[in-house]
């Protein structure tokens, strides 16, 4: 079964802070699609985060049962049921209320009492079409499941750059989970530019199928690339990825030395990042691996970076809600300054659990001013 995670123990509809009771954060998520429905339950039983709203243009009946039930992740131990009328459904119970609508300004959040949007549709991915969430819509804080890469908006890798959510003199209203493979491959960028500088490098990333692919083969209407019109279900597919450039949102100095591609896989879950670097200084196997072990252990990368030494495969990093798994047993170093590095991610899992905590962290920050449940520092 889908495997809550949770950081504490009380299911109340507000908790203590200072001796003053502290309401949680009114919460709607727009667009249940795959990252939609997962960050959702991840925040679930979140006390600092309270989720009263969904939109999406499938049917109520259908965002209740596939939030329910999922073919990789397994099924939520929470009862998802629809009301008959198609305008909500309950959780356990406690109902959660449902729209249909493509134009997010139709939906009437202000009377719902809604502070932020989890924005997972994947449509909004400039600052100009997500301004209408606070002219409009009268929206506190949004958090949006994709980059965006744009002044005005903060892409956020947690445990490499979430110092910036600090920085300034106003808060960061508009921020982003940057993107699943970014997320993977961010904080090994940051274990080796640390420890022995990059010179350059490219990345390929061996991915999984998801919603921009067809089925069988025919026109595809989501991208551009004519690949992804060929059947994910058979088929190797090269095509771009914008993780490796997107690093420089991350570290501005790596602008120009990054680049690289993904291979679409016929698999359902848990992708792999090939990463190569050159790197400023003489290096061998063991120290790369010793930095990278050490990463995951302390500091900002604690429970973001994993370093793993067993012969494990695709399936065995299902449901793993870390962001990147060093593969410590395919380290390779090449002349002395060439690294290969591969890191395991559940491509879904981690990212969606990554922006749960994101939400928390600046609900928290710039809505009820509190201290956050997650800190990576």
């Amino acid at each position: 079964p889908f495997q809550q995670t949770t950081t504490t123990t009380t299911s109340s509809s507000s908790i203590m802070v200072f001796g003053k009771k502290k309401q949680p954060v009114k919460c709607a998520v727009n667009g249940f699609g795959r990252i939609g429905r997962l960050c959702f339950k991840y925040a679930w039983d979140d006390v600092d985060l309270e989720i009263v709203h969904v939109n999406d243009l499938c049917s109520c009946e259908s965002a209740a049962y596939l939030v329910q039930y999922d073919s990789v992740h397994g099924t939520w131990e929470k009862k998802v049921e629809a009301a008959d009328d198609g305008k909500s459904f309950t959780v356990d119970g406690k109902v959660v209320s449902f729209s249909q609508e493509k134009d997010f300004t139709k939906i009437d959040f202000a009377a719902m009492g809604v502070q932020m949007v989890m924005e997972c549709t994947g449509k909004f991915l400039k600052v100009a079409t997500l301004q209408p969430y606070f002219d409009q819509c009268g929206i506190q804080q949004v958090v949006v499941s994709a980059p965006v890469k744009e002044a005005g908006a903060l892409n956020v890798v947690l445990g490499c750059n979430n110092h910036l959510l600090k920085s300034g003199d106003e808060p960061k209203k508009l921020v982003t989970n940057a993107s699943c493979t970014t997320n993977c491959l961010a904080p090994v960028v940051k274990v080796i530019q640390e420890n022995f500088g990059i010179v350059h490098g490219c990345i390929t990333t061996i991915h999984d199928v998801t919603g921009t692919q067809t089925l069988v083969d025919m026109p595809n209407t989501k991208k551009s690339d004519l690949r992804r019109a060929r059947s994910g279900m058979v088929n190797l597919c090269p095509t771009s990825t914008g993780s490796a450039t997107a690093i420089v949102e991350i570290y501005p100095e790596l602008k120009g030395k990054l680049n690289g591609l993904a291979v679409r896989v016929p698999l359902l879950n848990a992708s792999l990042t090939d990463c190569v670097f050159e790197v400023k200084k003489s290096v061998t196997v063991e120290e790369v691996n010793a930095a990278l072990e050490k990463a995951s252990k302390e500091g900002p990368l604690k429970g973001i970076l994993g370093y793993e030494t067993k012969p494990l495969v695709s399936t065995d990093y299902t449901n793993d809600t870390r962001s990147s798994i060093v593969d410590a047993l395919s380290t390779q170093v090449i002349d002395g300054t060439l690294i290969k590095i591969y890191a395991w991610y559940d491509n879904e899992a981690g990212y969606s659990k990554r922006m749960a905590e994101l939400c928390n962290i600046v609900a928290n920050m710039n809505i009820t001013k509190s201290e956050p449940a997650f800190k990576y520092e």
